[in-house]
This record gives C-alpha cells, sequence and structure tokens, in this order.
C-alpha cells in the first residue's frame, strides 16, 4: 500500500464497484448505504474560497509573497532551524492566518455535514488554519497531519503558552517568548515545520484509509510526503473521489476513481446535489454565515481578500534600513575619532587604513551580518548602544599593523541569518 501506478485507467476499463465513474454513481453509493466510513483528505485549496491563499500557486501562494521578505528559500519559513535564528518571518506569515479572520467555506461544511450523518471515519487536513473545527467538525475526528494554531508551546522545554498571550503577540506583531521561569526560548504553534516529526496521532491513524469504504480527496496537490501517500492505503475496489483543480498523485489510475475537476465548492455543491442534501448543506452554512444571501453560493465580493504581506514587509524593510543607517552612524564616528587619534607624526592627519579599504572591510564587528536582528524590539538596543569602542580601536590597530591578515579575516562568514532579509543570500 502506499505505492500505486501513475498511469491513467483505460477508459474502456469498467469499474469493479461503482456503476460509472462519474459523481452521479458516488452519490448514488453513499445514499445506497455502502459508504459508512468515509476517509476524507484535504489542502489548501479547500480553504482558498475562504480568503486564504495556498502555498504554491506561481504570483499569489503564500511561498510567492514570502518572496519579497528575501528569504534564502520560500520554504525558509516553515523551516525550524532557520526560525530558531530568525523567527520574525515566520510571525510576518502567522498574522496573516491565524484564526479568527476568515470563516469556513462552504466545503468545510459538507465535512460537518457528513459528521453530522456519522459518516466520517475521519479528516486528515494538511491545513493549520482551524477551520474544520471552526466549521463544527469535532476535533476527534481530525487528524492535523502538519499541526495547527489550535496550540502552542516552547521549542525548547515545551511549556504550553496561553492562548490569549498568543493572540496579542500576533496582533502586536510580537515574537512570544517561553513562560517559564528558567526558560527563555522562542514560542512556537503546534505547526509542523520541516525538520519536525509529524503529530504522533498522525502516525498512529496512517492507516485508516485502509479501512474506509469511501476516499473523497479534496483540494491538495499531493505533493508532500508522508500525507501524500494516503490515497493509496484504500484497498483495491474502494471508490476515490478527488475534487481538486488538477489530477495529482495516482488518482485516476484506479477503475473506481471519479476525478470532478475544478474549484471545491462547485464540486461540493454538485456532489451534495446528486445526494439530495444542498438545502440542508445551504442551511447550514447560512446558519453561521447570516449575511449571505445567496444559500450557500459565496459571492465573489463577499470572500474575505488575503491582506497583503506588503505592509508588514515595509515595516520590516523600516527597521533594517534604520539599523544599517545606526550602523554608518557608527562608522562615521570611528573614522572621525580614527582621524583624530591615529596618525604618523610626520604625515598630515589620515586615518591609518590600508590603501583601498574602509573601516567596515576591517571590522567586522560593524557589518550589519553581526546585528542580533532577532526580532523588531531588538532594533531600539541598536539605537542606544553600538558596538564597544575599545574592541573596535583593538580591531583597527590591529589591522593596522597587520593589514593583509585581518582584511582576509574579515570576511562575511560571521553572516546573521537575519542579514537575508537585505540581501537575499542563503545563511550558513
Amino acid at each position: 500500500m502506499g505505492q500505486e501506478s501513475s498511469t491513467p485507467v483505460d477508459e474502456s476499463t469498467p469499474p469493479r464497484t461503482l456503476n460509472a465513474r462519474s459523481i452521479e454513481a458516488v452519490a448514488s453509493y453513499i445514499k445506497e448505504g455502502r459508504a459508512k466510513k468515509i476517509v476524507v483528505m484535504t489542502g489548501a485549496g479547500l480553504s482558498t474560497a475562504a480568503g486564504i491563499p495556498d502555498f504554491r500557486s506561481p504570483d499569489t501562494g503564500i511561498y510567492a509573497n514570502l518572496a519579497k521578505l528575501n528569504l534564502p528559500y520560500p520554504e525558509a519559513v516553515f523551516d525550524i532551524s532557520y526560525f530558531r535564528s530568525n523567527p520574525l518571518p515566520f510571525y510576518t506569515l502567522a498574522h496573516e492566518l491565524y484564526p479568527g479572520q476568515y470563516k469556513p467555506t462552504l466545503s468545510h461544511y459538507f465535512l460537518r455535514l457528513l459528521s453530522d450523518k456519522g459518516l466520517l471515519l475521519k479528516l486528515f487536513t494538511q491545513n493549520i488554519d482551524c477551520l474544520e473545527r471552526a466549521a463544527g467538525v469535532p476535533s476527534d475526528k481530525i487528524i492535523e497531519a502538519h499541526g495547527s494554531f489550535a496550540c502552542q508551546r516552547c521549542i525548547d522545554c515545551r511549556t504550553e503558552y496561553p492562548d490569549d498571550l498568543m493572540k496579542q503577540a500576533i496582533r502586536n506583531g510580537d515574537v512570544p517568548r517561553c513562560i517559564g521561569t528558567e526558560c527563555t526560548g522562542l514560542v512556537k504553534p503546534d505547526i509542523v515545520f520541516f525538520g519536525e516529526a509529524l503529530p504522533e496521532k498522525f502516525h498512529q491513524n496512517r492507516d485508516l484509509p485502509s479501512h474506509a469504504d469511501l476516499a473523497i480527496i479534496m483540494g491538495t496537490s499531493l505533493s508532500v510526503q508522508p500525507f501524500a501517500s494516503l490515497p493509496g492505503y484504500c484497498a483495491d475496489g474502494v471508490p476515490r473521489l478527488l475534487l481538486n483543480a488538477e489530477r495529482v498523485g495516482g488518482l485516476g489510475s484506479r477503475a473506481d476513481d471519479v476525478l470532478l475537476l475544478g474549484d471545491c465548492d462547485d464540486g461540493v455543491r454538485k456532489l451534495a446535489s446528486a445526494l439530495g442534501w444542498l438545502a440542508e448543506l445551504e442551511a447550514i452554512f447560512k446558519a453561521d454565515n447570516p449575511d449571505h444571501a445567496t444559500g450557500g453560493q459565496v459571492d465573489k465580493a463577499d470572500i474575505p481578500q488575503p491582506r497583503s504581506l506588503d505592509a508588514e514587509i515595509a515595516q520590516i524593510t523600516k527597521d533594517v534600513d534604520e539599523s544599517l543607517r545606526i550602523s554608518d552612524q557608527h562608522a562615521a564616528s570611528l573614522r572621525e575619532n580614527l582621524s583624530l587619534s591615529v596618525r604618523r607624526p610626520s604625515q598630515s592627519a589620515q586615518p591609518m587604513l590600508p590603501d583601498n579599504k574602509n573601516i567596515e572591510e576591517i571590522v567586522p564587528a560593524l557589518r550589519v551580518g553581526d546585528l542580533e536582528i532577532e526580532d523588531s524590539r531588538q532594533f531600539q538596543k541598536y539605537k542606544t548602544a553600538g558596538p564597544q569602542a575599545e574592541d573596535v580601536n583593538t580591531n583597527v590597530r590591529a589591522a593596522i599593523d597587520n593589514p593583509e591578515e585581518t582584511a582576509s579575516s574579515a570576511t562575511v562568514g560571521s553572516r546573521h541569518p537575519n542579514q537575508d532579509l537585505k540581501t537575499d543570500k542563503p545563511s550558513s
């Protein structure tokens, strides 16, 4: 299980379980009572109608927007090693995605309807937005394979962090720290980052698709393992319905695979209509969304548009530019001090620097890469305290005595990962 052909089934091959490869046949299969243990697998495409961008769409996806932050690579925003050195990009994104800003879509309410009717065995989701919970799907029916914003904890001591403090930090653009008495570790929502293990709950339930009598796959690219392997666990002869913008994975390679390509909500409406559930689905949607007068069909004007990252990015850029300005002021001050104090008796007052070198090239302490820019609040520290004069003067005098040796050692090897915000060069 988990491995299968990606070659589409021949059109002449008849289904083994369904009476046809169609949405109507899937609906008949459910109405006949043959589907009592439905496993659903969802991805970011389920939430795009809520206004949340998916991750990988060119130009509009989350990774495309994060490119404006000059990360070493887009996925770095979810890399635990990068987060430890520079949590600010993640919290810029968290400000956009934090629960409460978006409402569940018609597709989310369809999942609740499956649960209400006692047909949902388990929902596996890659989404971290908690919209399934907001729609009313019971938490014990949900496997959040990549974690979620539902809770958060310190990444070092694992102490849980209060929800109200997290909301306040997200709202204020702060980077939260552990509340433990002997720990100051970074706090992170229980979202699975690259470099972290998936939740134990996922592994404990990973074989559930093998017990399903119907699988519905919605709004996912099936490009991330091990989640992508879940549809392959379904037994041969078990119908698998794909509601997605495009064919993905090995779906369509089996005789009882049904592909309905297009928008998730449109696919859900067609399935609900074929089942005779459309009025019921619209009713529960409208109960939570009374302002929608279209009976569950969300008007484009009513869809909350994803707020641009430009404002947050502009603030980060402003902060970095400010730190650069402060660093330049320190350098100018040192030049002035050197011009007055470091002279040869027989020459006019000139700073004793090697030819064609400036102080930033000689004294690594002045390079922006050495500023500990962990979050925007730390910039204030550099407005009041710069490099220590004694240490800098010692380095300068060493550079004067051994210019070649010192210049060759003053490389960007000590570059702080946060410098990537300005230079777009990967950290080591």
